[in-house]
């Protein structure tokens, strides 16, 4: 292995980088994606090896990586195809648990630095929970180093075993879609006008449809805004396997609320909101609650994992699984204009706090640096 630094003197190999993602959450692709133009744009070489559709969405070779097609599976042309492509690599860096485990099988009995970074936490009960903890400590102890995307991460990683585990500087990269050019004014009414909220409050929740992501909670909730004059609509974006189970009791409970599946709009939708929502069971640094904050959209959201550090006062947090908390806190925010503007005020604040892609990729190089300088001779 070559071991050189990424801001190697003249005539040496530019430091050769493998990125490899799983089943790609919209956060750790766009993380990754991010990282390979930080990355190239600092001389080093990368290859992404990520499912197709992820590179389509993401277009990791318009970053300027090279794009390996892997896909997510662990079966083993799955992993043989990845042994190949990290065969000259000088450092692999997988993100997600799975992507991971695999990258640690393609690394057998090869001295490469793997570093992971670990965007989310998988949810299991019974077998599968045992089964998860072992995983997690496989990948914990054959990282080099673990970086976590929130302070509960890194101390999980460390109960699991790893030798380095440290809390990941994780920007919110910038949104690749141009904004609309139109009056803001205009676009935020077709938004509004196109889900249904042109003269009732609109209230944003974006995200798998999933078990735990909260959204039967959020239905509850619903039911004590029916007093509520104008009604507000609660719209939710993303698809997953609670669909339709979601959208029959809607239809059942008469609810005010809409399903409108995976949207590309969605910063869009974010501005024309009144509020946002965060219902889960847990998130790290949930995309949402920093995309609301960064436009200046008032939150409520569970108080789990990462969400307290991420948001500190710019949010309402309320207790995963209480409807009632959850319903309140929309109730009383939507009635008070002073404590909307007031949190608007502090979101933007609490945004400019957080690491810049700059400094993302700046962090990722020195944990590089670290793992491949040569050893002093002694």
């Amino acid at each position: 292995m070559s071991h050189v630094s990424s801001h190697s003197p003249h005539g040496q190999t530019p430091l050769h980088t493998v990125q490899v993602l799983g089943g790609g959450s919209a956060g750790s692709s766009a993380h990754v994606r991010s990282l390979a133009a930080g990355l190239s744009a600092r001389g080093l070489r990368v290859t992404v090896c990520a499912p197709d559709e992820a590179a389509r969405t993401y277009d990791f070779t318009g970053a300027g990586a090279r794009h390996i097609p892997v896909p997510r599976s662990g079966d083993p042309a799955s992993v043989a195809a990845l042994r190949a492509a990290c065969a000259d690599a000088d450092l692999v860096h997988a993100h997600g648990l799975h992507a991971a485990l695999r990258a640690s099988l393609a690394l057998t009995g090869r001295r490469v630095p793997l570093v992971v970074t670990w965007h989310t936490r998988a949810q299991a009960e019974g077998a599968r929970a045992r089964l998860l903890r072992l995983l997690e400590r496989r990948v914990a102890k054959t990282a080099a180093v673990v970086l976590g995307t929130s302070s509960d991460l890194v101390d999980r990683a460390r109960s699991r075993g790893a030798r380095d585990a440290r809390l990941a500087a994780v920007a919110l990269p910038a949104p690749r879609r141009p904004r609309p050019t139109e009056e803001p004014d205009g676009f935020l009414h077709k938004a509004r006008a196109e889900v249904g909220a042109v003269d009732r409050p609109l209230i944003l929740a974006v995200g798998a449809l999933e078990r735990n992501g909260g959204y039967d909670v959020l239905l509850d909730a619903t039911r004590a805004w029916r007093h509520l004059d104008p009604l507000p609509l609660l719209v939710v974006a993303g698809e997953g396997p609670e669909r339709a189970a979601l959208q029959r009791r809607i239809e059942e409970e008469l609810l005010p609320v809409r399903l409108v599946g995976r949207r590309d709009d969605v910063p869009e939708l974010l501005a024309a909101a009144d509020l946002a929502v965060l219902p889960s069971s847990w998130e790290s640094r949930s995309v949402l609650a920093q995309e609301a904050l960064h436009a200046r959209v008032p939150l409520v959201a569970t108080a789990v994992g990462g969400i307290p550090e991420l948001v500190g006062d710019a949010a309402e947090l309320v207790a995963y699984g209480d409807a009632e908390a959850l319903a309140t806190a929309v109730a009383r925010l939507l009635a008070d204009p002073v404590r909307r503007a007031e949190l608007r005020d502090r979101g933007a604040a609490q945004a400019a706090t957080w690491p810049t892609e700059d400094e993302t990729v700046t962090q990722v190089l020195s944990v590089y640096d670290e793992l491949t300088q040569p050893l002093p001779y002694t």
